[in-house]
């Protein structure tokens, strides 16, 4: 599970550089499918990974995201919290797989939630993947193989 997290953040990093080379108006389009456009969709990515995280450790996560407006505010967003989320990934163990947490009157396990933080950030890169394809852009590279990650 950890190497899958490695993998997300790898590629995020690589859609963050894409994003970067985009006028502003491509990057605010809003665009069939997704959370709106290619700003939005890289802003809920990084507060879904996030707002997960801080649920696990049961913290609150301030989730007002009304001063997000640029690509750079995002990327800050998301380099503010890296490091507390990959001390998180890094110290988690499989035997916290079934360890049952209730976040906001629901039940999850803790594998549960990880599993589904990685799922929900590839299914948007599909996404990105289909709109840089639009754009007439080469998207992000979706192998796992090549990147240095291992087994």
């Amino acid at each position: 599970m950890k190497k899958l997290f490695y993998y997300n953040w790898q590629k995020r990093q690589e859609w963050f550089e894409w994003a970067f080379e985009l006028p502003e108006e491509d990057l605010l389009l809003n665009r069939t499918g997704g959370v709106g456009n290619i700003l939005e969709t890289l802003l809920h990515i990084v507060v879904v990974e996030i707002g997960w995280l801080k649920d696990l450790k049961g913290e609150l996560f301030d989730d007002d995201l009304t001063g997000y407006i640029t690509l750079e505010k995002v990327k800050h967003l998301n380099d503010q919290y890296h490091h507390e989320i990959k001390d998180y990934i890094e110290s988690w163990t499989t035997d916290r797989e079934d360890l049952r947490i209730d976040i906001e009157g629901e039940t999850f396990t803790e594998g549960e939630v990880l599993n589904h933080i990685i799922v929900h950030e590839i299914h948007h890169s599909g996404q990105l993947s289909i709109w840089s394809r639009a754009l007439g852009k080469k998207p992000v590279r979706a192998n796992y193989i090549h990147r240095g990650l291992g087994v």
